[in-house]
């Protein structure tokens, strides 16, 4: 018996980069599939900052499973049945906002994971196993190996923690938020200043460190992307629906405005 491959994890392993795409308008299941054909990696169901409910955000993340793209929901916050009710639903990762402390980390890996890792509720039949009947210690096992479990670093006080935040067992992505971090640190969408690039760095070696993905989000200029990613990021939230749609509607309406009539 196997559980539904988290591609996403196993596109890390090799090392490679692992491209996610954000989700904050879409609301049918077709997105998934649509995201697969783009060549992504993994699905970022956003339930932070858009009106997604978890009714919704379950039937995306089950669609996934059969797409072959990884779904991994940002839940609103660190109660377990953020996080919880999302697994049980079909997702294959959770990604924790506002993680400031080893502390805080720990408290999302004992959502997110069963025992012996964490405290997750063992569910019944789960999506992630095809519904299939196995036993519980096997769905435990096979389950808590497809799981990933993403960080979000976003303030300097999560920065100087990356070290002890990267050695939490459990743990898989530290994923720097770039825009609160910059905003928190007095420098909103300054991401060439040299302190955003001192965070990357630390984050980077705390992961090299200790076993970890690097992962970065809030950064979409082509040229510093490059750079990040030479840097060693490669977990890499690469837009949105949105930022997707309104380029490719702006650039269509442009054209469109240039002919001559």
């Amino acid at each position: 018996m196997e559980a539904v491959p988290n591609h996403t994890k196993r596109r890390l392993a090799s090392g490679g980069l692992a491209l996610g795409m954000g989700m904050r308008q879409a609301r049918t299941v077709d997105i998934a599939t649509i995201a697969r054909t783009c060549d992504f990696d993994w699905l970022f169901i956003d339930m932070e900052h858009s009106s997604l409910d978890v009714e919704t955000a379950a039937q995306i993340a089950f669609a996934s499973l059969a797409a072959g793209i990884t779904p991994i929901v940002r839940v609103p916050g660190h109660e377990h049945y953020h996080a919880s009710r999302l697994l049980d639903a079909g997702a294959q990762g959770i990604v924790a906002p506002h993680v400031d402390t080893p502390d805080e980390a720990q408290r999302i890996v004992r959502a997110c994971r069963y025992p012996p890792l964490g405290h997750r509720s063992v569910a019944g039949a789960q999506p992630q196993l095809s519904f299939r009947s196995v036993t519980v210690g096997d769905a435990i096992r096979l389950v808590n190996e497809e799981t990933m479990v993403v960080v979000m670093l976003e303030t300097p006080k999560a920065i100087a923690n990356a070290d002890a935040i990267a050695a939490v067992q459990g743990v898989d992505v530290l994923l720097i938020g770039t825009n609160d971090l910059c905003a928190e640190m007095g420098i909103p969408g300054k991401f060439t200043d040299p302190r955003v690039e001192d965070a990357y760095q630390k984050v980077i070696a705390a992961c090299r460190k200790h076993g970890k993905f690097p992962g970065m989000g809030g950064i979409y200029d082509p040229p510093i992307m490059q750079k990040c990613i030479g840097l060693g990021m490669r977990f890499i939230l690469s837009g949105s629906d949105l930022s997707f749609m309104m380029a490719g509607a702006r650039e269509r309406a442009s054209f469109l405005r240039s002919v001559k009539i």
